[in-house]
């Protein structure tokens, strides 16, 4: 399935989307973030899935700040969690999403 790219709120101002388009926005960014967890963080499947759905629960449309998580993409989350907040310092190369990443899109 292709990963929709939908406008990534701008905090404090309200987010405007649907719950079609905030489901369809989470679905992408759990898919995302399984991605990395298993290709670059070792996870197998299910717990690349299981991660991406702790990562990036289900909140209300009444949530303070739902989708405050959206504010950075999959990959930078799923980086952290696999090396530490310091990644971008140790591990340049992976700044950037990779080409495999990408490819959800």
């Amino acid at each position: 399935m292709r990963r929709r790219r939908l406008r990534r709120p701008v905090y404090p101002y309200a987010v405007t989307w649907n719950e079609a388009e905030y489901l369809d926005y989470l679905q992408s960014e759990r898919r995302g973030y399984a991605w990395v967890m298993q290709h670059h963080g070792g996870l197998t499947p299910e717990e690349a899935r299981e991660a991406a759905l702790e990562c990036y629960p289900y909140e209300s449309a009444e949530a303070s700040f739902r989708g405050l998580i959206f504010h950075d993409e999959a990959w930078h989350w799923a980086m952290l969690s696999i090396h530490g907040d310091r990644y971008v310092v140790e591990h340049p190369e992976l700044v950037h999403p990779s080409p495999g990443y990408l490819a959800l899109e």
